[in-house]
């Protein structure tokens, strides 16, 4: 029966592998890929299961730069890239745009009064403030509010959505294939004519977003305090939604500026999965994306993290249910022993028959889930590879610790069963597969392959990576990486009578990784972004 077994599951590993190739031959051909003369980079695939497309607008771009001082920038503009341009969303830009000069005037005035040290008049605070928001009024006369999203729903558009994480922001919707040139007429538009319109009145609604996500959640303040101790000198150590400070004080000019040097073709992917014909399609957009004017690459270039070399500790106190996390540096996704992290990934925490959820949910009893994974906060840079685990009651935040580096332990100190590394492999093809069965799964990997390996083929390249992984590599990198002083701690501590203070209730929302996997809906979360 063993004998049966095995048979079976080398035939499906091998039917697998045979299909997978048969799909990256079947994708070559089509897939149409061209790169603009301004640096835009186009891709096309061909799929006419349905008369309609998706695609998926990758900027590589996020909060990691977001400039010292103005922390959620990325995320700010992410919102305002739905606030129409200078043909959309107004009734007279003609008149809209002193207006809303006026307004950044008067809120440079107001600020400047704000922010002295020493010598500031309230009176005249009060009275800048006054004309600030009278300004905003003026400006608000010509606004027609939402008409962009309106447009696009009129026209039969789904799923209009975006996001911003540490990395990058995208911006993806779903259209009938007849809307296609309609689409690439408002995609490029709201790049090349962008207006910051109702640009305080959506600031107001991103620390709402904050308050909500994070002040007012447990696991956001969390998220938050774990990652600014992991990351001391990188930008990762910063919020994606923004300090409270700093939401409070950027500007309109300030988000144009942001805008104006990352929003820039060199450094953008446009992908369209769907009803289409690259020869029919790509002169339509070539005429619209090739309006985005030409600049250079931007720098990226970041504050290395250093090494650590001592363990660090969150602890906070909630009227909440208790959480363990603890995270380890690990390196970016370029890295050689990228595949080998994915493979620690699924062996961990691929569904009911993963190494924690047997040990603590299923065995042990002792937590409501518990899982591993790669990708805290973003995927670009150096980041962390995290575990973590919900207690049940009656148990704590130690116990579930412990249980964590008992399935560490193991994997330092044993090999992994032959039969649990052809799962690994095996799963990792079925995820892929199941990955491209959408126009929205494949326009959104397609482009994110692009953008972070310059070749979309990649994302079958890491089938191949992952088949060459091996039992010692599992082991060498767990050593490697799972160790003390590499470790930062987050615990959420159950408060008893008299300590902590109730927090209003709240929803910690959620948000893709860079890679564009979700491992679990209930996975720490510290990207932001949603429907607008």
């Amino acid at each position: 029966m063993k004998r049966q077994a095995l048979k079976t599951a080398t035939l499906f590993f091998l039917l697998a592998a045979f299909a997978l190739a048969q799909d990256l031959a079947s994708f070559e051909k089509r897939i149409t890929l061209k790169k603009l003369p301004n640096g835009l980079t186009i891709l096309i695939c061909e799929r006419s299961k349905a008369p309609v497309f998706s695609f998926f607008t990758l900027v590589d771009a996020g909060s990691v730069q977001d400039p010292m001082g103005q922390t959620g920038l990325a995320h700010m503009f992410e919102h305002m890239a739905f606030k129409g341009t200078d043909k959309i969303g107004t009734t007279n830009y003609a008149a809209e745009k002193p207006a809303l000069a006026k307004v950044e005037t008067a809120y440079s005035a107001y600020i400047k009064e704000r922010d002295k040290r020493v010598g500031r008049d309230d009176a005249k605070l009060k009275a800048l403030e006054k004309a600030w928001k009278d300004a905003i009024t003026e400006a608000d006369k010509y606004v027609k509010p939402n008409e962009f999203g309106k447009l696009i729903e009129r026209n039969g558009g789904e799923d209009l959505n975006a996001n911003t994480s540490y990395d990058e922001t995208s911006y993806h919707y779903s259209l009938p294939a007849n809307r296609l040139e309609l689409w690439a007429y408002l995609e490029s538009e709201r790049f090349v004519h962008p207006v910051m319109r109702e640009f305080y009145k959506e600031r107001n609604v991103v620390i709402e977003e904050r308050r909500l996500r994070t002040d007012s959640n447990p696991t956001g303040r969390l998220i938050e305090q774990f990652t600014a101790a992991a990351f001391e000198a990188h930008p990762y150590h910063r919020p994606t939604v923004g300090w409270m400070a700093d939401l409070n004080s950027f500007s309109a000019t300030d988000a144009q500026k942001f805008f104006n040097q990352y929003y820039v073709p060199s450094n953008m992917v446009v992908s369209i999965a769907g009803d289409v014909k690259a020869a029919q399609v790509l002169p339509v957009l070539e005429k619209y994306f090739g309006r985005l004017l030409a600049h250079p690459q931007p720098d990226e270039s970041t504050t290395a993290e250093p090494p650590q070399n001592s363990e660090r500790r969150v602890v906070l106190k909630e009227k909440a249910q208790p959480l363990y996390l603890e995270g380890y540096h690990r390196p970016d996704y370029m890295n050689k022993d990228d595949a080998v992290y994915d493979a620690i990934t699924d062996l961990m925490s691929e569904g009911r028959t993963s190494r924690l959820y047997r040990a603590l949910v299923r065995d042990k009893k002792i937590a409501a889930f518990s899982a591993g994974f790669s990708g805290l906060p973003g995927i670009k840079y150096p980041h962390l590879f995290a575990f973590y685990a919900f207690p049940l009651p009656g148990h704590t935040t130690q116990e579930v610790a412990d249980a964590i580096h008992v399935e560490i332990e193991r994997l330092k100190k044993e090999d992994i069963s032959d039969d649990e590394l052809k799962m690994i492999k095996t799963r990792t093809k079925a995820n892929l597969i199941r990955g491209l069965a959408d126009n929205v799964g494949l326009s959104t990997q397609l482009a994110t392959y692009q953008a972070r390996y310059g070749d979309w083929r990649e994302l079958f390249r890491s089938v191949e990576r992952i088949d060459k992984v091996t039992k010692q590599d599992i082991r060498r990198v767990a050593n490697e990486t799972f160790v003390d002083i590499n470790r930062t701690v987050g615990i959420i501590e159950t408060a008893g009578p008299g300590q902590g203070e109730e927090p209003p209730a709240g929803d910690s929302g959620s948000a893709k990784r860079g890679d564009g996997n979700d491992r679990s809906a209930e996975q720490p979360s510290a990207n932001e972004g949603g429907a607008r």
